[in-house]
């Protein structure tokens, strides 16, 4: 075993002190995700910052109408929060719909956006993984990739980002909050997680001496009809093979007002459906309408070998959460 030394951050700047001093230094809330790779040997950090007494673990509502949920507080406690559930059930959904109710206890908000790739070529130490070792390789490209990405890989990684929350997080335009020694920022849950591109080792937009402090879900997003849906091999405790979450407000008239569309499990992180939510803004609610925008958005798939049922699978799952939302059949 590699010893490691072990801090419990009494202050969020005490915490980001830590980290910009250690750089192998990592943040330890829940540990769901980080104790199993350091067991694996795929995370050997130097240092441990614990962050679970931090004031971190409260979901607060803001003046302008938004919520903000600490980074620690449990997913178990997030997904049955009234306000989450009332406001933003995608969110209570997706959460609802990964791990195992004990996992939930101890997963925290924070730990759940940096958990990492459930690739078993990353979790391997004895097979070749850009992402674990840089310039080694990407395993599974050649090999077992059934599970992988079908959009925004590279010829570097073809992982898959593994959260339900974060989909979630990204249709409803949340915002993920970090601080580091220079002061605070917030980036939208959409942009925090990275394409691989040519460094699949750098999985989000963190800079170094950060941790993320909390989320903030939008008031422009509250109490709008939303859902998750997710596609696995098997009904429960099991990764998404393909996942959808959408937010969508008609008008009076019919017409898609407003509208977040993103998949999850089908690219290194939360897919952001741009151009199909430009596609049905402004147009009719109808199948037809519908069909049209996925396919549109889906047309940018590259699908390896053993993966390509994740495109019609994925197109499945958008057809009927938006269809759903829409309510009535529409002409």
């Amino acid at each position: 075993m590699k010893p490691f030394g072990y801090l419990r951050a009494a202050t969020v700047e005490e915490a980001a002190r830590a980290l910009a001093e250690h750089p192998d230094a990592r943040c330890l809330g829940g540990g769901t995700n980080l104790v199993d790779l350091m067991k694996l040997g795929v995370e050997r950090p130097g240092l441990l910052v614990e962050v679970n007494r931090l004031p971190l673990d409260t979901v607060e509502e803001l003046p302008d109408g938004s919520l903000r949920v600490g980074a620690t507080v449990r997913n178990s406690d997030l997904a049955a929060h009234p306000l989450v559930r009332d406001r933003y059930p995608a969110l209570s959904q997706a959460l609802l719909a990964g791990a195992s109710g004990q996992l939930r206890n101890a997963a925290t908000t924070g730990g759940n956006l940096l958990q990492r790739t459930r690739c078993p070529y990353f979790q391997d130490v004895s097979k070749p993984c850009n992402k674990r070792t840089p310039g080694s390789g990407c395993g599974a490209r050649v090999g077992t990739h059934r599970d992988h990405a079908v959009l925004g890989h590279s010829d570097h990684c073809i992982a898959t980002h593994p959260s339900d929350m974060a989909v979630a997080l990204a249709a409803l335009d949340a915002r993920v909050e970090l601080h580091g020694t220079e002061g605070a920022r917030s980036v939208p849950a959409a942009e925090f997680h990275r394409l691989p591109g040519d460094h699949p080792e750098r999985d989000t937009e963190i800079r170094p001496g950060e941790l993320v402090t909390g989320v903030v879900l939008p008031a422009a997003t509250a109490s709008l009809p939303s859902a998750y849906r997710k596609a696995r091999d098997r009904a429960s405790y099991a990764f998404a093979l393909a996942s959808v979450a959408a937010v969508l407000n008609l008008s009076d008239e019919g017409t898609v007002a407003r509208v977040g569309l993103a998949f999850g499990a089908l690219a290194h992180r939360p897919w952001r459906a741009t151009r199909a939510e430009e596609a049905l803004r402004g147009g009719p609610a109808t199948p037809d309408a519908f069909a049209h925008a996925v396919d549109l958005e889906l047309r940018a798939a590259r699908p390896l070998r053993d993966n390509g049922y994740k495109v019609e699978l994925a197109r499945g799952l958008a057809l009927d959460v938006l269809t759903r939302l829409a309510g009535p059949t529409r002409t």
